[in-house]
């Protein structure tokens, strides 16, 4: 596998032609370095390079380098993320002997001059600090340059591990907005554990090492039950949908990979390497597209449908390189292992902060979001995967109703598959703002999982939902007073192409990709005549009403 997360790392680099790559270095010479995209691109195609990969760069390369190295130590510029790739590249450089001594030296040395608190832009002056994860980024800098002989402060890098531990819940995931916050961001909770785990396979042993390995052995078990079936990153938060989502979890499961191989428990290997396999497979038939784009949709990239403002092309496309690597470094290729499937049924729950119920069985899995960011996400069954299909045919996130990323649709709203009460003459639906999710019971037997939720309305009524999860779909039976509804988003626009939707009194079909999504009812089907959009693309937004009781049944099916 350390081969193929190479391999990957090239064909992520490949989606920045040599004039993009130049064009971005004149904009940088012009402007300074201000972020850290350009850095990672620039360790990125040293990584390759030192591997064997495009070396036609590598006169270039050596000017962006010696540009890199000299800028870090007087910028403030998100340093705190480029500093340990730029020492990774260093190293690797070093090791594959492709560029002079003379040359690594110049930029060890700039490296060495570098002063925390004039070189990072966050990092803790004390316990009492609430700063958050770039702290982390800047700790993991510090320590792979004392690891490097390239400078370093322990004491420094002590205090900032020390105030990150305390962002830890009580599952070992990590709050990156506050403990108390309610809504979490999943990307932000990986990449910390991923910096986490890199730091550990790097060797560190200090006063903070037992209470970070126990952390990641807690939240990397619940990992395994939230990944979807098809190998995909939870949902939830600012950063989502992106392709660098899925390296860094990678990082993580490689990692745990080799604790349970030292502790002889190779079931939790098998486990944990066939999940890092999934989630790489998502990744390389993302990359494998044409053109290559850096988030999970098909609108041209120059739209930035999906991102936010800070997501921009040049960034966070090289990001998937990046976390790839990391996932590079921690691997052990030499680890044997059988592939497993992921359909053992389960239940997965977060803590109120993350807000996440999880339910998986035979091929199918389900993602809720008890009380959703309604900047992000929506209340309800954000997610149905069945593995193999296409991740959207369904639903893969949310829509809504306030997004703090780009759309293009006007008077989107918040929508998900939920259940709906009929109130003064308009449909309230438990996706919306002021509506919440309660468990009330969870289940999982040796061929389905079963959750019951009650969804409680802005307006004081309530719909008793029930989900049972099989081989053969998703059953859903909802009960309240009168007139009730379950609303069914269905994929219309991925950017590229629409689908084929095809509506009866009591179903409802989308073709897309060569798969069927089937949703099969004893109540009514309403079309709502109203367009829901995500990261993802546009969903037709229909209802499913009946007196009293509704049963929907959701197959997956390949044409």
């Amino acid at each position: 596998m350390k081969e193929k997360y190479i391999d990957l790392m090239e064909k992520a680099l490949s989606a920045y032609s040599d004039e993009h790559i130049l064009r971005y270095f004149n904009d940088v010479k012009r402007d300074g370095l201000t972020e850290h995209g350009f850095p990672r691109l620039t360790v990125n195609i040293g990584i390759l390079i030192s591997q064997g990969r495009r070396g036609d760069l590598l006169p270039i390369f050596l000017e962006m380098m010696e540009f890199c190295c000299k800028s870090i130590p007087c910028v403030k510029a998100a340093n705190d993320f480029s500093v340990r790739e730029v020492v990774c590249c260093i190293l690797e450089l070093e090791q594959s002997g492709v560029v002079s001594v003379e040359n690594t030296n110049r930029w060890r040395g700039y490296l060495a001059a570098i002063k925390p608190t004039d070189c990072y832009t966050l990092y803790a002056t004390s316990m009492n600090d609430t700063v958050r994860n770039w702290a982390l980024f800047t700790a993991v800098s510090e320590y792979f340059r004392l690891d490097a002989g390239i400078g370093g402060d322990m004491d420094f890098i002590e205090l900032q591990l020390g105030q990150q531990l305390q962002w830890l819940d009580e599952n070992g995931m990590y709050c990156d907005n506050s403990k108390s916050a309610n809504h979490q961001p999943i990307m932000y909770d990986i990449v910390s554990r991923g910096l986490f785990s890199i730091l550990l396979s790097r060797g560190y042993r200090g006063k903070y090492y037992l209470k970070i390995d126990e952390a990641l052995r807690k939240s990397a078990l619940l990992n395994l039950d939230m990944q979807s079936p098809n190998g995909e990153m939870a949902f939830g938060g600012r950063s989502n949908q992106f392709l660098h989502n899925e390296a860094w979890m990678i990082a993580i499961f490689e990692y745990e990979a080799k604790r349970y191989t030292k502790e002889k428990q190779y079931i939790l290997v098998a486990r944990f390497k066939s999940a890092s396999a999934r989630a790489l497979a998502v990744t390389e038939a993302w990359l494998n597209k044409f053109p290559i784009r850096h988030i999970k949709n098909y609108f041209p990239t120059e739209t930035s449908y999906g991102c936010e403002e800070y997501a921009y092309f040049d960034k966070y496309m090289i990001t998937t390189a990046s976390n790839l690597y990391a996932a590079y470094q921690i691997c052990d290729s030499t680890i044997p292992f059988d592939t497993v499937d992921d359909c053992t049924p389960c239940i997965a729950v977060t803590t109120a902060s993350f807000h996440k119920l999880f339910a998986k069985a035979r091929g199918y899995g389900l993602e809720f979001d008890l009380a959703a960011d309604p900047h992000y996400d929506a209340s309800g069954l954000g997610r149905v995967h069945r593995v193999g299909a296409p991740s959207t045919i369904c639903l893969s996130c949310p829509c809504p109703a306030d997004p703090s990323f780009l759309v293009d649709v006007e008077n989107s709203f918040a929508f998900s598959l939920c259940s709906a009460v009929f109130d003064d003459g308009a449909w309230m639906l438990g996706a919306a703002k002021g509506s919440r999710y309660e468990i009330l019971s969870t289940g999982a037997t040796d061929s389905e999982a079963v959750v019951t939720l009650r969804c409680r309305f802005a307006n004081g009524r309530s719909i008793e939902e029930t989900y049972q999860v099989c081989d053969g779909g998703v059953t859903i039976s909802v009960k309240g007073e009168g007139e009730i509804g379950y609303a069914l988003p269905v994929l219309d626009f991925d950017g590229a192409r629409h689908t084929v939707i095809t509506s009866a009194e009591n179903s409802l079909t989308v073709s897309y990709d060569g798969w069927l999504c089937r949703f099969l009812t004893d109540g009514r089907v309403v079309d709502l005549n109203r367009i829901a959009a995500n990261r993802n693309g546009h969903y037709r937004a229909f209802m499913t009403c009946k007196e009293k009781d509704i049963t929907v049944k959701i197959e997956i099916i390949k044409m």
